[in-house]
């Protein structure tokens, strides 16, 4: 069993970080809000991060980049149905994808509102909440693990996950058998704690220049 890291001497931070949730599906009859809302509470009870839950269903994100994509174009003008997303992407110190699986893929949705975006997600950490029917979300999370690396973010370790999420919830969105997940939960938020402290010094002391 991996180890946590409050399990080594974790230390707090001096003030919450700022925990971007960021929901990556938007289709009709979506099960992602019940798996969101179930992860923020447990990010909540953490009591060491300030959530800000991002809900792409809530942004006009286009599919359509422009010419010079943000990668190469620092000072670009994002369209204002997304102004607000980047700001709150450029201001978490954290990050957790909340994502199914589409067709052994994530959404094109997610995709969009990552690449509209570049330097919003440099030298912070990942984590990641999947669900789907047979995978519980790993197949969109390991596809998304290599696209942050390319973006020079690090995607941490544990993650939880839900396979036949639509057996583990009842109607009322509870989970039927809530202490395995929860532990999931906790692990991960231990070690985004870890990471997004680290990290957030490092920025703050050195900026950080990707040298592409």
């Amino acid at each position: 069993m991996s180890q946590s890291p409050s399990q080594t001497q974790l230390q707090s931070p001096s003030r919450p970080l700022k925990l971007a949730v960021l929901v990556g599906s938007v289709r009709e009859g979506r099960f992602a809000p019940v798996v969101t809302r179930w992860f923020t509470e447990q990010a909540e009870r953490h009591g060491q991060f300030e959530v800000d839950v991002l809900d792409l269903a809530d942004f006009d994100i286009p599919l359509e980049l422009p010419a010079m994509p943000p990668a190469m174009n620092p000072d670009l003008v994002r369209p204002a149905g997304m102004a607000e997303l980047t700001a709150k992407l450029a201001a978490a110190d954290a990050v957790v994808v909340v994502t199914p699986d589409y067709n052994r893929s994530f959404p094109a949705s997610l995709k969009a509102a990552i690449d509209w975006h570049y330097a919003e997600w440099q030298a912070k950490p990942i984590g990641f909440v999947g669900y789907s029917g047979a995978s519980g979300g790993l197949l969109a999370i390991e596809q998304l693990r290599q696209v942050f690396n390319e973006l020079q973010a690090h995607t941490v370790r544990n993650y939880v996950s839900f396979p036949r999420y639509y057996q583990l919830f009842d109607a009322d969105g509870t989970l039927r058998e809530p202490a395995g997940p929860e532990g999931e939960a906790k692990v991960m938020l231990d070690q985004l704690l870890w990471w997004g402290s680290v990290l957030h010094d490092a920025r703050r002391d050195r900026p950080f220049t990707p040298g592409r």
